[in-house]
């Protein structure tokens, strides 16, 4: 069974071109494009991940620690081009599994998305 990514980017070419990589090694992707459709999408996903590109939407401490409460067992995973976020410090501390640079290093988020199945397994 393909494991369920939410993909979080308001780029639309982005977020398609993600969810295309996603979907070639056996993830399922759901793209979404705002926060409200990410939180209901969270509700009902029984997703592992969720991928959100702090570039296209505007995120603040209190958006992750919400989220990481109401769904502990759903890892974040965060896209920039920027390489420091002082306005998410508290978020990246506690609430955030890794940031990844952009352009996305599919070597590194394949890593990454293993690392939380085998997590998650065990």
């Amino acid at each position: 069974m393909k494991k369920k990514i939410l993909v979080l980017n308001a780029n639309d070419k982005e977020c398609k071109s993600l969810c295309t990589l996603l979907n070639q090694h056996q993830f399922l992707a759901v793209p979404i494009d705002s926060i409200s459709a990410f939180d209901i999408n969270l509700k009902s996903s029984g997703c592992i991940a969720a991928i959100l590109d702090l570039d296209s939407i505007a995120f603040n401490n209190q958006i992750f620690k919400s989220f990481s409460m109401n769904h502990p067992d759903v890892r974040l995973l965060c896209l920039s081009t920027k390489r420091f976020h002082p306005e998410l410090r508290d978020a990246i501390c506690h609430h955030i599994y890794a940031c990844l640079n952009k352009p996305v290093d599919p070597d590194e988020l394949f890593f990454l998305l293993k690392s939380i199945c085998e997590e998650r397994d065990s």
